[in-house]
């Protein structure tokens, strides 16, 4: 299989996206940056790379609505999520859109592009059998009705009989593990 040579590299934090990019450019990929949605569709437009690795959280913008349009338009484009902010739901969302995998920051390289590679899933994983904390039920539940609101703070804050800034602060707090 002749590996792509371009990547579109979707990420808000500029220092992040750099270093990530200095690293692909490193290993002979030709790297197109983006910082939003927009930006992200027009570079692919222009370039078509053959893979693409999104952030889930792109400012205020959601990686999974680049995942769709990217998906969408260009099917045999290999996409990744990478995200500091994993959930289960957001996880199944990704790959239903049509993300290959769905990876947690800090990622290594070479761990970034196995998964853009990888065709298959790994039956090996080693899948605990430990319940989850309730802080990351509740990060969890936070995350799956942000989904079912369209990522509407507003919405999901009333859905979730909470005032509005308390769910932004939440948000901002890095989920527990377990």
């Amino acid at each position: 299989m002749q590996l792509p040579e371009s990547i579109l590299l979707v990420d808000d934090d500029e220092a992040f996206r750099d270093v990530l990019g200095r690293a692909l450019e490193r290993r002979d990929f030709t790297v197109h940056k983006a910082s939003d949605r927009h930006s992200a569709l027009t570079l692919a437009g222009q370039h078509t790379p053959g893979l693409g690795i999104i952030d889930l959280c792109i400012g205020d913008e959601s990686g999974l609505q680049v995942i769709e349009a990217l998906a969408s338009r260009y099917p045999d484009m290999r996409l990744v999520v990478l995200t500091g902010f994993a959930s289960i739901t957001t996880a199944v969302e990704a790959i239903k859109l049509g993300a290959r995998h769905y990876l947690t920051k800090p990622a290594a390289v070479d761990a970034i592009l196995d998964a853009l590679y990888r065709d298959k899933g790994n039956a090996d994983i080693d899948a605990s059998r430990q319940p989850m904390s309730v802080k990351r039920l509740e990060w969890e539940h936070i995350q799956k009705t942000l989904a079912d609101h369209d990522g509407n703070i507003s919405a999901a804050a009333r859905a979730l009989g909470m005032h509005r800034r308390t769910l932004q602060r939440k948000l901002q707090k890095r989920p527990a593990r377990h």
